[in-house]
């Protein structure tokens, strides 16, 4: 399971021209799921971005984390996150859990963040062709593999 994380000033999903969610200040969490991953890789992941302490404290360091601030949360599944650029110029997603896996453990994904926040987050549509706009705060863009742990 991969997860970039972006500090943002504000960020949207928008569907077919219409606004799905929208939140100010907090961080957008793009999702990416591939073949192997289990709720054992949500169980490592949701705490981690939980406590990221990639916001600035009254000093201007980054000390705090979004459930320090309580600030917002959206969540983007998204496949390409697992793209191979190994051959060619064409990406392969071969690696992307299929929707009958990456599905249910998004949903899983979603819910043990609102769980660990103890509030409702805002989410994108899972496989739609979504319009996400963002004001990176920084930027800080963060990624994290839970294969790689660190």
């Amino acid at each position: 399971m991969r997860a970039v994380l972006q500090r943002v000033e504000q960020a949207s999903v928008v569907f077919e021209g219409a606004l799905v969610s929208a939140i100010g200040h907090g961080l957008l969490v793009l999702l990416g799921i591939e073949e192997g991953d289990s709720t054992e890789d949500i169980g490592w992941l949701v705490p981690k971005i939980a406590r990221m302490r990639i916001f600035a404290d009254e000093e201007g360091k980054m000390n705090l984390s979004v459930v320090d601030l309580q600030a917002e949360v959206l969540v983007v599944s998204q496949f390409t996150l697992h793209a191979s650029t190994k051959k060619g110029n064409r990406p392969s997603f071969l690696r992307s859990a299929a929707p009958a896996v990456s599905l249910p453990l998004y949903e899983e994904f979603c819910r043990e963040i609102n769980t660990v926040l103890s509030r409702p987050i805002a989410r994108g549509i899972f496989g739609a062709d979504m319009k996400v706009s963002l004001v990176n705060d920084g930027p800080v863009t963060i990624l994290i593999d839970t294969r790689a742990r660190e």
